[in-house]
């Protein structure tokens, strides 16, 4: 097992990609790193790129494109969930085809298959890596990552990761490590809900703590960005907001995703069919005002709710009215989004407990551990007793700060 972190970023490479990067941008991704210096590690190599419509540089250009124009032999893409250009529904499979702009064989990693297979990998000669995450372990994204490092490894080829900004900054560590039984493809490993890291040092971590399927490793290298520090948020890096999937439509939903997620688990609609999924709650049983009333007497840090009603264009209710709640953030730095997240499940059971129902599956392979579901249901849990996972989140920050590609302050 090989593993290699590319960071030298020359003056001269800053001047080429100026014209490149909006007046406000801070933030170069590993992808403009890797096409303003690095294009060495690609050539003469047969290159499949693990990609979808986020994975461009800063010029708005996707990477696939810039690569073909560059003379990289790109041989397949390999797509995630939502497909190669991102409009497919959530949990919606898709098919293989054949690349309109580029000409090049796609490979759905979310159909038939969900780990590319050695015959895929036969004329692959090296794998990148290139798709904006949202820093929660439920987002099936670096599920797809992970199962792609262990088919690398077994068919002993190099992957490389091509790093970009975690939405939620490099600090935030939340929530419980997920329970090694209740590994799933939205829970591929034992990672707390939110792990604090870019993708490119969670493939680290993956890979380094044996992690990955069987133990195995693969030859990494990451590609890290340049100018990104752990304290930044995406409004922080000047980039527009790509939605990496059809409902996180804004970089605010993408704060408060790994609380409000916790409500695909249940009956209550999360805002899909709204104009702001995930940051709208509600259900035609629930009164909007009391919910917020109850969720304002918690005291829950950096968010702020108001009642609403909306009509969902599809999804749960379709064409009916909701009442619930509309969820702003007021200060990202202060969010606890388990507490949140739970907090609203038992507040919607303990107001509704005739009409609220929630998946015991579908929670605990979210969530990531056992127990919590019966004492939710049950009204054993209240919201001055929701569990506190500091411990496992802290052992999960110390083991991971060793695999740190970026300051905590304003990078240099």
């Amino acid at each position: 097992m090989k593993l290699s972190v590319l960071c030298r970023f020359t003056a001269f490479s800053i001047v080429l990609l100026g014209a490149a990067v909006t007046a406000a941008a801070q933030v170069l991704t590993g992808a403009d790193l890797l096409v303003a210096e690095r294009l060495d590690l690609l050539t003469g190599k047969r290159v499949a790129l693990i990609t979808n419509h986020t994975g461009r540089l800063s010029t708005g250009e996707p990477l696939a494109d810039e690569l073909l124009r560059r003379g990289i032999r790109l041989v397949r893409l390999f797509g995630p969930e939502h497909g190669i250009r991102g409009l497919a529904a959530a949990g919606a499979g898709v098919s293989d085809s054949v690349d309109v702009r580029t000409g090049v064989p796609v490979t759905s990693l979310y159909g038939r298959i969900n780990k590319p297979t050695p015959e895929l990998l036969k004329n692959v000669d090296l794998i990148l890596y290139d798709i904006q995450d949202v820093g929660t372990r439920f987002y099936t994204y670096i599920s797809t990552m992970a199962l792609c490092m262990e088919a690398a490894a077994g068919s002993s080829i190099p992957f490389i990761v091509l790093d970009r900004p975690n939405p939620q900054g490099g600090e935030l560590v939340d929530g419980p490590v997920l329970d090694d039984s209740l590994r799933s493809f939205v829970g591929i490993a034992p990672l707390p809900v939110v792990y604090g890291l870019t993708c490119g040092e969670l493939a680290m971590v993956l890979n380094g703590e044996r992690l990955l399927g069987g133990g195995i490793q693969v030859d990494l290298t990451v590609i890290p960005m340049k100018g990104w520090s752990r304290n930044m948020i995406w409004n922080d890096c000047g980039f527009l907001w790509v939605p990496p999937s059809p409902n996180l439509r804004t970089a605010e939903a993408a704060l408060v995703y790994p609380a409000t997620c916790l409500i695909e688990a249940t009956n209550v609609s999360e805002g899909r069919g709204t104009e702001n999924p995930f940051l709208t709650i509600g259900a035609p049983f629930i009164d909007g005002k009391v919910l917020a009333d109850e969720l304002g007497k918690l005291g829950l840090r950096g968010l702020q709710f108001s009642s609403t009603t909306f009509v969902p264009s599809g999804s749960k209710f379709k064409g009916q009215q909701c009442r619930g709640v509309s969820i702003s953030v007021t200060d990202p730095g202060l969010l606890q989004p388990t507490k949140v997240g739970l907090s609203l499940l038992v507040i919607l059971r303990n107001l509704y407990p005739g009409d609220f129902q929630m998946r015991k599956t579908s929670f605990e392979r979210l969530f990531g551990v056992r127990g919590l579901y019966d004492r939710i249901m049950n009204g054993d849990l209240t919201t001055g007793d929701i569990p506190d996972f500091t411990s496992e989140s802290t052992a999960f920050r110390e083991t991971s700060i060793k695999y740190r590609l970026y300051p905590a302050g304003k990078a240099k």
